[in-house]
């Protein structure tokens, strides 16, 4: 199924298909979440046609494209541009007319929600970045180099607005595996998932190498829960928009 967001249509109104991976196990929890999200970015975009889709549930973009009127704007909740992105999900789209946006792990702005959450923490704790190590844990993968480069662009963007002790990257699939990082960190640390949602990995594999480091720290949700991420992706929804209206 494909969740929608409908507002007060307009002649002009734009079509928006927010698009994840989901879980091809059980993919209904994940459409659920999807919408949800959906819904909370098109409170942003008032008189936009949103809707959503996962890729794991067979069929949910196929519907989501067909009820689009105009050449929709599609954008990937990922957290890097590579193959579900670049590959599988033009495929899916086909010859039909849209346009596929950068992922939101690409997406500059990413950062700065990250720093400002990094910053609640920090002063939560009652500790300065300065003395604090952080463990940013991310996919990765064996096959490609583009999750580890993502995550280390993200990374390079995070520490030119805050300066830690000690960054440090763990990947689930590649390494430096997120199980070898998480030791010897000291006392002040956190734990920041570059992750879109809270599956499998987030749910099971980043705790599991954490406990086994008997890991100190808060461990934050992944970076893609941010209450902030609704009205970044509004933004770039609206900055393509406007571009593709532009003479």
């Amino acid at each position: 199924m494909s969740g929608t967001r409908s507002h007060s249509p307009k002649a002009q109104a734009t079509d928006v298909i927010v698009v994840s991976h989901g879980q091809p196990s059980d993919p209904a929890p994940a459409e659920a979440d999807l919408a949800e999200l959906t819904a909370r970015v098109g409170d942003h975009l008032p008189d936009w046609r949103l809707h959503s889709a996962t890729l794991a549930d067979k069929g949910a973009l196929d519907r989501a494209l067909e009820g689009c009127d105009a050449q929709p704007l599609i954008y990937p909740l990922f957290m890097t541009d590579g193959w579900f992105t670049q590959t599988l999900l033009p495929k899916r789209v086909g010859a039909r007319a849209a346009r596929i946006l950068p992922p939101l792990g690409a997406d500059p702005a990413l950062a700065g929600l990250a720093r400002d959450l990094l910053r609640e923490t920090l002063d939560a704790q009652d500790w300065k970045a300065a003395d604090t190590c952080l463990i940013i844990a991310a996919h990765g993968s064996g096959r490609s180099e583009n999750s580890a480069r993502a995550t280390r662009t993200f990374a390079d963007a995070l520490g030119n607005l805050m300066t830690f002790g000690d960054v440090r990257l763990g990947f689930i699939e590649e390494p430096p595996y997120l199980g070898d990082v998480v030791f010897d960190t000291g006392a002040k640390t956190i734990c920041l998932p570059f992750f879109a949602a809270s599956g499998g990995h987030v749910t099971d594999d980043i705790p599991e190498a954490l406990d086994l480091a008997d890991f100190p720290g808060p461990r934050l949700a992944p970076i893609g829960t941010h209450p902030g991420v609704p009205a970044l992706i509004a933004a770039a929804l609206q900055l393509a928009a406007n571009e593709r209206v532009e003479p």
